[in-house]
């Protein structure tokens, strides 16, 4: 003798099966109107571009292609699933985000570089290129000079030939005074007067 379903069971299956049906008449629904819409182009080819067909093939992949056979009218199965494989070889080419030439320094070699020309401005590409070389750090000659380049910082005798204002400061640090002056409001006998205060500051 067959089991009988509780009610909640009965309710689930009942709402299972309305549910698959209501899912397989929209199916069937699309079908007819893709249909429809084939008839109305005829023979004329679609244009798709390339947010059309990357949508159309994520939704291809899901469904796989036994059911994209009995569903798809306006592609086929094949260019839909040549569509998926294109855009997973476009998410793991890496052609998009290189540029040409070499690949850029690291930033913290980079700014090592600069640190050594800033800290001793005598020292040309090759002086540099040898004390990375004492940490390890494998640079051409011309790397180097590229970077400095970028970074606006002269070559080694031009660098030495000027002081710059760090410099120019630590050496006359002892004989610079900062002066200004504000001025103040004051009452006097002869009425309200504006005073002129001027100030120094030993640096």
């Amino acid at each position: 003798m067959p089991r009988l379903l509780d009610p909640v069971q009965f309710v689930l299956v009942a709402i299972a099966g309305w549910m698959n049906q209501s899912q397989q008449q929209t199916i069937e629904y699309l079908r007819e109107e893709n249909r429809v819409l084939r008839e109305q182009l005829g023979n004329r080819r679609l244009r798709f571009n390339n947010d059309q067909r990357r949508r159309l093939a994520v939704r291809a992949k899901s469904l796989g292609r036994k059911l994209l056979a009995e569903v798809a009218t306006l592609v086929t199965p094949d260019t839909l699933l040549a569509w998926h494989r294109k855009l997973i070889a476009q998410k793991y080419d890496g052609h998009a985000t290189r540029k040409p030439g070499r690949p850029r320094t690291a930033k913290e070699l980079e700014s090592l570089v600069v640190r050594m020309a800033e800290e001793n401005r005598a020292w040309g590409y090759r002086r540099i290129q040898g004390a990375l070389s004492g940490l390890e750090h494998k640079l051409a000659r011309s790397t180097v000079a590229d970077v400095l380049h970028r970074h606006g910082i002269e070559p080694a005798p031009e660098r030495s030939r000027k002081t710059t204002w760090k410099e120019f400061l630590e050496r006359h640090w002892e004989l610079i005074v900062a002066a200004d002056f504000f001025t103040v409001e004051v009452w006097t006998a002869k009425g309200l007067k504006r005073l002129l205060v001027r100030f120094f500051l030993d640096l």
